[in-house]
């Protein structure tokens, strides 16, 4: 899976305007719940509990433009309760996006 958080920083951008914290906000409290979301659908050991986690997943990453995370919680919603390859798949792009914000926040102190 590519991963392209484009979108995703060009909708909290938005959100923000040019207020910096807020924008660290929005970012964190996205990647936040999305995290959330894995450790839920992680534990989910029935079918509801892990549709339900997947499908607030999926309405996250449509709220915040976030493409990758969206494919990925398609994927998820399509795999059975547990499956390893669908938890991987979020775990991916959630670590992608973490990475991402290190690198910002590295960058940020450096100024």
């Amino acid at each position: 899976m590519a991963f392209n958080h484009g979108a995703l920083d060009a909708t909290l951008a938005a959100a923000a305007g040019d207020d910096a914290m807020l924008l660290k906000e929005l970012r964190a409290a996205f990647l936040t719940s999305a995290a959330r979301q894995l450790d839920l659908l992680k534990r989910a050991r029935c079918d509801g509990n892990w549709h339900v986690a997947a499908m607030r997943l999926k309405g996250l990453a449509a709220s915040f433009h976030a493409e990758d995370l969206l494919q990925a919680a398609e994927i998820a919603l399509l795999a059975a309760p547990g499956e390893p390859m669908a938890v991987r798949e979020v775990d991916a792009v959630l670590g992608h996006y973490l990475r991402a914000q290190e690198r910002e926040n590295q960058r940020a102190m450096r100024r």
